[in-house]
């Protein structure tokens, strides 16, 4: 413990002020073990949040940001499957189109665009919060590459958004499920893409 290996813990039957002992130094490894790992969750969310902003600023074309995340954020959080959809006016409604993915597929039947509250991508853009699914049934869509295919069992729908304007919807999928610090990272990326994409 003292040099930092934490995956220790006191084994040994013990009795009376030994086995108080041992239970208390065990107790004290587990406190440190979750204080380091929040710190760590912590670290890689700050500072993956400041390198994606960097990389984002000076870029003027939406499609190449959008490309940006896509390549950079997915498999950031452990995703294989991404999309980018894009909220555009028109006569008066507001439509979300597809305008960057990662790891699509080319024979793809899905629709590329959306109005607001059609589907979970136009629920996230309306309702503005993010949706995560659990669990995904088999049938739900591929993910793919050139030695197969399966389903992932997690996604995550989160809503762009500037000023309480929806500017658009993101979509990751991954074979695993999304940890919490991964959740929360996506979520506080949001705000810094919002302001980008304004």
């Amino acid at each position: 413990v003292a040099t930092g290996d934490l995956t220790r813990s006191i084994t040994v039957e013990a009795q009376g002020e030994v086995a108080e002992l041992k239970d208390n130094i065990n107790s004290m490894v587990r406190s440190l073990r979750e204080t380091t790992k929040a710190y760590q969750d912590q670290d890689w969310l700050q500072s993956n949040l400041a390198r994606i902003a960097g990389q984002m600023q000076g870029h003027r074309d939406l499609r190449v940001v959008a490309e940006l995340i896509m390549d950079d954020v997915v498999p950031l959080v452990g995703g294989q499957h991404g999309t980018f959809f894009l909220a555009e006016g028109d006569d008066g409604e507001t439509r979300l189109r597809l305008i960057a993915g990662y790891g699509l597929r080319a024979d793809i039947e899905a629709p590329s665009q959306f109005r607001l509250g059609q589907s979970l991508i136009g629920q996230v853009a309306r309702t503005r919060k993010p949706i995560v699914v659990t669990d995904l049934p088999a049938d739900y869509v591929k993910i793919s590459s050139g030695l197969g295919e399966a389903a992932p069992v997690n996604l995550m729908i989160l809503p762009v958004v500037f000023e309480d304007q929806v500017l658009g919807v993101i979509e990751a999928g991954s074979f695993s499920r999304f940890t919490q610090v991964h959740q929360d990272f996506m979520e506080q990326l949001m705000e810094t893409i919002g302001v980008n994409v304004n």
